[in-house]
C-alpha cells in the first residue's frame, strides 16, 4: 500500500479514497456536501473554543486533529518528520487568515468547493473557476522570483506543538469542560445548524487519521496540483484531485446523494460573482503560502512549524469573519464579506510584489 501511495499513482489512490470517506462522512451525519472541509471544520472549531459565537456553527471537529495525528505519525514512521521553520511566519499568519475570509465568502476550501460539484451544487463551478484564477495570479507571481524566505531546521520537539494542540482539542471534545459562566464554556456546541450535524466521533476521527496518512505519503494537494500542472507540465497530483471528485461522483449516485441545482444547495448561496472572488483571493492565498489548507495540516503534522502558523492564520480568520460579519451563509454574503475580500486580494498582492528572491 505505501509504495502504491508514493509512486507517481500515489495521488490517485489517496484522492479516490478521501472522496469516497468525505461522502460516507455525509451520510453518517456531517453537514450536506461537507464531507471534508479544512475550512468550515476550522471555522467550527473557532466557534467551540468561543473565538466567534455564532451559535450555528460550533464544534470541535475531530477530522482536523486526525489529519495532524496522522500525517504525524506516518511522518515518524517513515523518517519524514523534519522539525523546521522561520519562512516568514507573520507573512503566513495573514496569508492564513484571508484565505480563511476568502473561503467563507464562498462556504467551502478547495476540497469542499470539489466536494459540492461532486453532490450536483452546480454554484461550486464559479467558485473552482475563481481558485483557478487565484493560483495563476500566483504562479504568475512564482515565475517572478516569488518566495517568503527558505525555512530552517529547527529543536527535535519543535515540530509537535501542533500535534500536542491537536490532541488537546481531541481532549476538550471528549471530556467537555464546563467551567465558564452558569456552567456554560468554554467549550461551546451547536444545538442546530451546520455544526449540530456530524458523523460519530470516533468514525470521523478514524476518517481524520486515514486522510493524514494517506495524504501525507502521498502528497496529495489541490492547489499544488493546479500550480504543478501550469509550472511543471507534471499532471502527478493534478490526477489526484480528479480520482477525488470521479470517487465522490460516484459515492454520491451510487448512494442517492447527488441532487444537481444551484438552489437549495446545502450550505452554499447563489451570488456566483463572490463565489468566484472568494476563492480567487483562497486560490492566491494558497498558492503563496505553498499549499491548499489540507496540505498546510499535513505539514504542520509533519513538523513544518510555517505551515502551522498559517493554521491559526486560518483559525483567527475564522473567528473574524463571523464577529465582523464578513462570512456568507445560505441567504448571501455576510455584510461586509466584499471589501473584506478586496482588503485581503490588495495584501496577497502586494505580498506578492515585495517578496521576492535576491539576486545579488
Amino acid at each position: 500500500m505505501d509504495k502504491a501511495l508514493t509512486s507517481k499513482y500515489g495521488p490517485v489512490f489517496a484522492g479516490g479514497i478521501i472522496g469516497v470517506l468525505a461522502v460516507l462522512l455525509v451520510k453518517f451525519g456531517n453537514p450536506g456536501n461537507m464531507g471534508i472541509c479544512v475550512a468550515c471544520f476550522t471555522r467550527d472549531i473557532a466557534g467551540a473554543l468561543g473565538l466567534h459565537r455564532a451559535a450555528i456553527v460550533q464544534y470541535l471537529r475531530p477530522e482536523i486533529p486526525g489529519f495532524i495525528v496522522g500525517a504525524y505519525l506516518s511522518s515518524l514512521l517513515f523518517g519524514e518528520h523534519r522539525p523546521r521553520g522561520g519562512s516568514s511566519p507573520i507573512v503566513r499568519y495573514f496569508l492564513g487568515l484571508f484565505a480563511m475570509i476568502g473561503a467563507l465568502v464562498f462556504l467551502g476550501c478547495p476540497w469542499r468547493a470539489y466536494l459540492r460539484l461532486a453532490g450536483g451544487d452546480w454554484n461550486a463551478l464559479a467558485g473552482i473557476g475563481g481558485l483557478i484564477v487565484g493560483v495563476l495570479i500566483g504562479i504568475v507571481f512564482l515565475s517572478k522570483g516569488f518566495t517568503l524566505g527558505a525555512a530552517k531546521g529547527s529543536p527535535r520537539w519543535a515540530g509537535s506543538f501542533v500535534l500536542l494542540a491537536g490532541l488537546a482539542l481531541l481532549a476538550f471534545l471528549f471530556l467537555k469542560p464546563a467551567f465558564g459562566p452558569e456552567g456554560k464554556g468554554p467549550i461551546f456546541f451547536s444545538e442546530s445548524g451546520p455544526g449540530s450535524m456530524h458523523a460519530p466521533v470516533l468514525l470521523s476521527l478514524a476518517a481524520g487519521l486515514v486522510v493524514g496518512w494517506l495524504a501525507q505519503r502521498s502528497r496529495f494537494c489541490t492547489v499544488g496540483a493546479i500550480r504543478d500542472l501550469v509550472m511543471l507540465k507534471d499532471a502527478h497530483l493534478f490526477r489526484g484531485g480528479v480520482a477525488f471528485i470521479v470517487a465522490a461522483f460516484a459515492a454520491n449516485f451510487a448512494t442517492g446523494s447527488f441532487k444537481p441545482g444551484f438552489e437549495g444547495q446545502p450550505v452554499a448561496h447563489t451570488m456566483q460573482l463572490w463565489n468566484f472572488m472568494g476563492m480567487v483571493l483562497s486560490g492566491l492565498a494558497f498558492t503563496l503560502a505553498g499549499g491548499c489548507p489540507g496540505r498546510q495540516l499535513i505539514m504542520a503534522g509533519e513538523g513544518d512549524n510555517d505551515a502551522g502558523v498559517f493554521v491559526l492564520g486560518m483559525l483567527t480568520g475564522a473567528a473574524f469573519a463571523h464577529n465582523f460579519g464578513l462570512a456568507s451563509s445560505g441567504a448571501g454574503v455576510g455584510a461586509f464579506g466584499i471589501p473584506a475580500t478586496f482588503v485581503g486580494f490588495a495584501f496577497c498582492l502586494a505580498v506578492g510584489v515585495l517578496f521576492k528572491e535576491r539576486l545579488d
